[in-house]
């Protein structure tokens, strides 16, 4: 069984329901190591002060908050805590919302929360209240003397938190670029409409899986067994010439996919 790595509680209303906070994700993307050419001996680094160069030990590591260029102010885990007056291993439900009305740029990482053995009623009355009513709780968590903004969702029975950026974090979309007046015709923008009818149907996650990571698994094999590598050519890329054709060649070379889908 795998083990929470935060224990806390769902707290919605007047009812709290203490909860394991489990990793809901991988990341397989392929890991490689820095290694020395001449003998593939691992690189190391190491923790040195700016100073002096010195190799500086875990126990003599402090944070410190930059409020000037160069300038610091240092906090301790106690102060932090005080900082953070509603660290209380809480997840604490404000309101319910559509999914539909949270910007999916706000998610960051997902999470389970499994229920202890003596929340498991409520658990499961909260996990099917919320199928049942198509809704998402925004709660505030405090993980790792940081405050947090998270969703709760059912999946599957279980529940589902997903943790989230601050309105202030997101990055405004402005590009000097899109300020650039340009000719939209009707038609082009109906071909792009026929091009995503072409290519809409339902979205199945088994039908994705991370061909660089096959492939790098695949020439490792091949690299242990002693096999040569050869790079594969890489086409030229098609220089469009005319929009609208290109347009034209999209919606026929995806109704022909769409076709061979069924």
């Amino acid at each position: 069984m795998p083990r929470a790595i935060w224990k806390g509680a769902i707290n919605f209303g007047l009812v709290t329901i203490p909860v394991g906070m489990y990793t809901a994700t991988d990341n397989k993307t392929p890991k490689f190591k820095q290694l020395r050419k001449s003998d593939h001996s691992p690189i190391r680094y190491k923790r040195v002060a700016e100073k002096d160069g010195e190799e500086v030990a875990w126990e003599e590591i402090v944070k410190g908050y930059e409020f000037e260029k160069d300038r610091y102010v240092v906090f301790t885990d106690e102060e932090l805590d005080a900082a953070n007056k509603e660290s209380n291993r809480l997840v604490d439900v404000i309101q319910f919302v559509d999914e539909s009305e949270i910007d999916p740029m706000m998610y960051k990482s997902s999470y389970y929360l499994a229920p202890e053995k003596t929340g498991v009623k409520a658990y499961r009355i909260l996990a099917e209240a919320l199928n049942e009513k198509g809704r998402v709780g925004v709660a505030k968590v405090s993980i790792r003397e940081k405050q947090q903004l998270a969703t709760l969702r059912a999946k599957d029975g279980v529940i589902v938190m997903e943790t989230m950026f601050w309105p202030d974090e997101i990055r405004d979309g402005e590009f000097e670029e899109l300020e650039t007046e340009v000719e939209i015709r009707p038609e082009e923008v109906s071909m792009a409409g026929m091009i995503i009818d072409n290519l809409t149907r339902s979205f199945e996650a088994s039908d994705y899986v991370d061909q660089t990571r096959e492939a790098i698994e695949a020439l490792a094999e091949k690299k242990v067994a002693g096999e040569e590598i050869v790079a594969p050519s890489s086409p030229e890329p098609t220089k469009v010439v005319d929009l609208l054709e290109a347009l034209k060649a999209s919606v026929e070379a995806t109704k022909s996919k769409q076709a061979k889908a069924g």
